[in-house]
């Protein structure tokens, strides 16, 4: 890691405000749509990791985090980002300055939603960029504009949704905790960075199951490019089954919000609807399509929480 020595971890290093519960906990749902097919169900309650950088938030931020050294933190989102509001917390805990690039340029001349409201309630400067721009944010010379204009010529830069190298070989420590438990292990993706990290993590012969929250097609490009970088070349065994973004991101329509209020009753488990209820509702599916052979377990990774939770 850039500025890490190999012997120092982000849990061994990490403050005392940001330190996490690991490994997260691992517990058996019983549910008769899994038992019935000779399938066991587990949840890994990446959730409770932190209460305020929630599951792969903290897995991701906390070496990049490390590696800032103190300085100012810049990276970017969308109007409902996680990510921003992850960073915009880690900034308040920390005493870190944070600025957030969101795009949508239309949205400075608006009162703030819910989401980013929390990211300026947590000490976070919000710099709103038209779409075009937004999309060229990666390219050298558009971001030495974006940090001029927010005069953050020094700052740390994370990508958007944390995922760079840095978080990647964070989140092989999920799949290291997996290791022995499950023989397929599934989790929503936005940008591919967990997943990227999570196949590098697990043993041979377990496989790791990506569901896109995003439509597009593109995030098997976006993982094997975050695995070279991060490893140096393809890692686990990790394929994608795009069917369950139900038409994208913050899409929630009431097919999926009732099964996820259907879920949380079976289960006692709160279920955040933009990522996890995806991750479940995708497992339930394949399960009745007979995916899963007779004796095999399947993990699920609860990457987040409602709102409140």
């Amino acid at each position: 890691m850039d500025g890490v020595s190999s012997s120092d971890t982000p849990e061994a290093v990490t403050p005392g405000v940001l330190r996490p519960r690991l490994p997260s906990p691992l517990r058996e749902a019983v549910d008769e749509r899994f038992a019935r097919r000779g399938v066991r169900l587990l949840l890994k309650r990446d959730d409770l990791i932190h209460p305020e950088l929630i599951g792969n938030k903290w897995r991701k931020l906390a070496p990049n985090l490390l590696a800032a050294g103190g300085r100012t933190v810049l990276t970017f989102g969308g109007a409902y980002s996680n990510h921003l509001r992850a960073t915009a917390a880690a900034g308040r805990l920390l005493g870190l300055p944070t600025v957030g690039v969101v795009r949508g340029h239309e949205l400075a001349e608006r009162p703030l939603n819910p989401s980013l409201a929390r990211c300026a309630a947590d000490g976070m400067r919000l710099h709103f960029v038209d779409r075009p721009t937004y999309r060229r944010k990666s390219e050298p010379g558009t971001l030495a504009a974006l940090l001029r204009a927010t005069a953050c010529e020094g700052a740390y830069v994370i990508p958007e949704g944390g995922s760079n190298s840095l978080a990647v070989q964070g989140c092989t420590a999920l799949g290291e905790e997996l290791r022995g438990h499950a023989d397929l292990v599934a989790l929503a993706c936005g940008t591919g960075g967990t997943l990227a990290g999570l196949a590098g993590g697990l043993s041979p012969g377990q496989r790791a199951l990506g569901i896109p929250v995003l439509k597009g097609g593109f995030l098997s490009a976006e993982i094997r490019a975050l695995q070279e970088e991060a490893f140096g070349g393809p890692r686990g065994d990790w394929s994608l089954d795009d069917r369950f973004h139900f038409g994208g991101y913050a899409r929630t329509p009431p097919e999926l919000d009732a099964f996820a209020g259907d879920f949380e009753r079976r289960h006692d488990l709160p279920v955040e609807r933009l990522y996890v209820a995806k991750t479940l509702y995708a497992l339930v599916t394949l399960a009745e399509e007979g995916a899963f052979t007779r004796g095999t377990t399947v993990a699920a990774v609860i990457t987040g929480a409602p709102d409140g939770v």
